[in-house]
């Protein structure tokens, strides 16, 4: 569904599938978030009409609760094959689902989940890419569009098409059992896989080598504070 103007393409398309008014594969693309939603509560800032900004509704009964990290392995696989088209080799995912081109940020992926019971009903997947914009606000400290890598501009209805095919292509690898290879891959593309970097952690700053990320989403490190960490408990420190 193509929306001119929302609050949030997560938060209508949540009121939607618990509504039931929303089955797996359903997709809502805005032209303009007035509300767009990051992680941990912030904003999703965007430019009217120069972002891919969408939220595709996944059927997730498949999985078991404690699977959760497997979704969005699978989403920012998918983010990953269709940004990687047009901006090349450079792109990277930033843990835990952050899309990155050098060092600098593309999109994100804000995953929430409808559980009933103890059943995994369903999730709402939602993505945003900068396309077309080249001026973004200084509060952003490292954004990135496509037109800033490529120099052309795009049709974000027919992005945002193509980026659904991609996204229910490596839905269908999760589905069929394909989770330990995509997260292989997943490890394979993970930004400063190898090297050291910052992080902080309750106010204290330190440098330790990213190692990967484990089945269910701690990032793996070595010479850090502790050898793991959960989603939420670091932040990194990008200079």
């Amino acid at each position: 569904m193509e929306l001119t103007e929302v609050e949030s393409t997560n938060i209508y398309a949540m009121e939607q599938l618990q509504a039931n008014l929303a089955g797996h594969g359903a997709a809502y693309f805005a032209h303009n978030q007035t509300g767009g939603k990051g992680q941990h509560g912030k904003r999703w800032i965007t430019e009217p009409g120069s972002h891919l900004a969408m939220t595709v509704v996944l059927d997730c009964s498949f999985l078991s609760i404690s699977q959760q990290f497997s979704l969005s392995v699978m989403a920012a696989l998918g983010t990953y094959d269709f940004f990687n088209k047009y901006a090349g080799e450079e792109t990277r995912i930033k843990w835990p689902n952050d899309m990155y081109w050098r060092d600098r940020k593309a999109g994100g992926i804000l995953i929430e989940t409808q559980v009933r019971g103890s059943i995994w009903h369903g999730s709402v997947v939602g993505i945003g890419i900068n396309l077309n914009q080249v001026h973004f606000p200084g509060s952003l400290p490292n954004p990135v569009s496509l037109k800033q890598i490529t120099g052309k501009d795009f049709n974000t209805v027919a992005m945002a098409k193509e980026l659904c095919e991609n996204l229910e292509t490596r839905y269908q690898e999760l589905k069929a059992g394909d989770y330990k290879e995509q997260l292989a891959q997943y490890n394979e593309l993970l930004f400063k896989r190898g090297l050291e970097v910052k992080l902080k952690k309750d106010n204290i700053v330190f440098n330790c080598v990213i190692k990967g990320v484990s089945e269910t989403g701690e990032l793996l490190v070595s010479g850090g504070l502790l050898n793991s960490f959960r989603f939420g408990e670091v932040e990194w420190v990008l200079e």
